[in-house]
């Protein structure tokens, strides 16, 4: 199964705010990047999006509104933290996390884990119905890096080796 992985564009938050499932605006003038992004997909394939708008938008240019959403492909729910500053957030909550991100929930959010599961029943679903044509799936980082990891056996702890830049397209064969 012939598979592009796209981030979504550059949001509107500032750098050092902590934004996982927070439904943000992606900057202006993404028409640009969207032009470009749509040349490296192909004009056939099946679109599945993240529901939130920074997808949404993305998936329903390329697609002229032919996508499918679907919440497994939402980015890791950082719960609490969500909107903070990440230099804001109390040490005695962040350092536990960032010591195990893996397997240290966000208070009232998730692991990598956790997402990484979620993750991994979307593929799993999407394998069993053998698509005849190439899927775009349009989503987040940490849902990348985790398909990522799935698909080089890369251990959950070293996904962050897996480098995805917003608007980024990586083709790959599940």
């Amino acid at each position: 199964m012939e598979v592009y992985l796209v981030r979504h564009t550059e949001t509107v938050c500032e750098k050092g705010i902590c934004y996982g499932q927070a439904d943000v605006e992606i900057q202006e003038d993404y028409l640009p990047l969207f032009e470009s992004i749509k040349k490296e997909i192909p004009e056939d394939a099946i679109v599945y999006s993240s529901p939130l708008k920074r997808c949404v938008i993305l998936a329903n240019y390329i697609s002229k509104g032919n996508f499918k959403t679907d919440s497994r492909l939402m980015e890791m729910n950082f719960g609490d933290w969500e909107l903070k500053k990440w230099n804001d957030i109390p040490e005695d909550e962040i350092n536990p996390w960032m010591q195990d991100f893996v397997n240290v929930s966000v208070l009232n959010g998730e692991s990598f884990v956790e997402l990484y599961e979620r993750v991994n029943t979307f593929f799993d679903e999407i394998k069993k119905t053998n698509p005849s044509k190439p899927v775009v799936i349009i989503t987040h980082a940490g849902v990348i890096r985790s398909a990522l990891c799935k698909i080089s056996k890369l251990p959950l702890k070293d996904a962050f080796q897996n480098k995805v830049n917003f608007g980024e397209v990586k083709k790959m064969n599940f």
